[in-house]
């Protein structure tokens, strides 16, 4: 039975131990994905220059200074969701707080991208773009909104699992290009070890504008891509006021983005963005949208939520149950190693026993000795009988024998 008891021990170990090696090696394979229940809402506050639509039909554009603006992104996911991609739907909107609804809208665009759950990276190719803008539509319109084809490349709204200190091509929708975000230091975040990333659109590392990206209308005619209007709509300076202008919209921009190393999540961003209308890309002469805006405290707070929630996961599946297996299971195999050894001094006590009749100790057939009470006393222990010399009757008593030292000699 004991040596039952061993094997059972030891395969309990084993079993253990190779279900330490699987979970921190194929389980955490699976479990190091994008979710597919997202359904955020991200906040930005801050300010900057804004044009003022309403004047675009008066004597000139005029471009209000220090307005109070809110960004606003809603990720949410889409078909086709499976183990292995993930399709997210994102809408960002650029409004002026101190206009209501449609009069403060600046900026909008509904971005859709299909990523691969475990890298992070868009899916695309030439058969399956695997990405697409929604085409801009009036507010007055009520058919269905349509989608553009727009392939996407590199990482785009998330980071990789384990994010590592180094460059990552970063998907900008608007810019419709890929640019480099370049990790810069690690930072903490409402207590959150983060890695931060920059990336430059159009900006060098000064923020200076060095290659601005000439703005991809979505319009089927480049209606908003280039604009020809008389000069005094412009307010150029020294311009003849009836002379028509054409100007070309750019965009540059430079996003900060702290990133939790561990799930990938974005749990701040600070994005300086500058949309404008010029005849020389660096000279900016009109500011449609010239902003900087951070993410407000509770969406920062609600990101570092749903990050140490995916820390948790992970670490449960890849740490903590694999250590607890692992060690487990070398306890079970010293245990039965332990109990099979102490079973063989049994198995030959019970051996022992078996062919002499006599009653053997469990450790190597020794039998307690009997306690002092049980010992026979000296009086009652058998003593050895000596046998007698039998006295002979039929020879005369003669005298007793003197000792030489009594005995006279004779005198002549």
């Amino acid at each position: 039975m004991m040596r039952i008891a061993a094997c059972a021990v030891m395969g309990l170990g084993a079993a253990l131990m190779v279900a330490a090696m699987l979970l921190s090696t194929y389980t955490v394979g699976k479990i190091a994905k994008i979710p597919l229940d997202i359904d955020v809402t991200l906040i930005g506050n801050g300010s900057g220059a804004a044009l003022d639509p309403e004047s675009l039909g008066g004597e000139h554009a005029i471009v209000d200074q220090d307005v109070p603006l809110v960004s606003q992104q809603q990720i949410t996911v889409e078909s086709p969701a499976n183990a292995d991609v993930v399709t997210l739907q994102v809408g960002s909107s650029l409004r002026r707080a101190d206009r209501q609804r449609e009069a403060g809208l600046l900026l909008a665009i509904v971005d859709t991208v299909t990523l691969n759950r475990t890298t992070a990276q868009a899916i695309s190719d030439d058969t399956h773009p695997g990405g697409s803008v929604q085409r801009p539509r009036n507010f007055e319109d009520e058919a269905p909104p349509t989608n553009i084809a727009l392939p996407h490349e590199g990482l785009t709204y998330r980071f990789p699992f384990e994010t590592k200190k180094q460059s990552y091509e970063y998907f900008d929708p608007i810019a419709q290009k890929a640019y480099e975000a370049n990790y810069e230091a690690e930072d903490d975040v409402n207590g959150l070890t983060t890695y931060r990333f920059v990336q430059n659109v159009g900006y060098d590392s000064d923020g200076r504008l060095a290659e601005p990206v000439r703005y991809p209308s979505l319009y089927g005619h480049d209606e908003d891509g280039e604009i020809t209007a008389p000069g005094r709509i412009w307010n150029i300076e020294g311009a003849d006021p009836d002379e028509d202008v054409t100007m070309t919209r750019y965009y540059a921009a430079q996003r900060t983005m702290w990133v939790d190393p561990v799930s990938g999540t974005i749990v701040k961003s600070k994005v300086h963005a500058n949309h404008y209308y010029a005849r020389d890309p660096l000279q900016p002469e009109v500011a449609l949208a010239d902003y900087t805006v951070t993410s407000a405290e509770e969406t920062i707070e609600a990101q570092v939520n749903a990050a140490r929630n995916e820390r948790d996961r992970f670490a449960l599946w890849s740490r903590i149950l694999p250590i607890t297996f692992a060690a487990a299971g070398l306890i079970c195999l010293i245990g039965g190693v332990l109990i099979g050894w102490f079973s063989l001094p049994a198995e030959a006590a019970l051996a022992r026993a078996g062919r002499d009749g006599s009653e053997g100790g469990f450790f190597g057939g020794f039998a307690p000795k009997a306690p002092m009470a049980e010992r026979p006393s000296g009086a009652e222990a058998e003593t050895e009988k000596l046998p007698t010399q039998r006295p002979q009757l039929d020879r005369p008593a003669g005298p007793p024998e003197s000792s030489p030292s009594d005995s006279v000699p004779d005198q002549p």
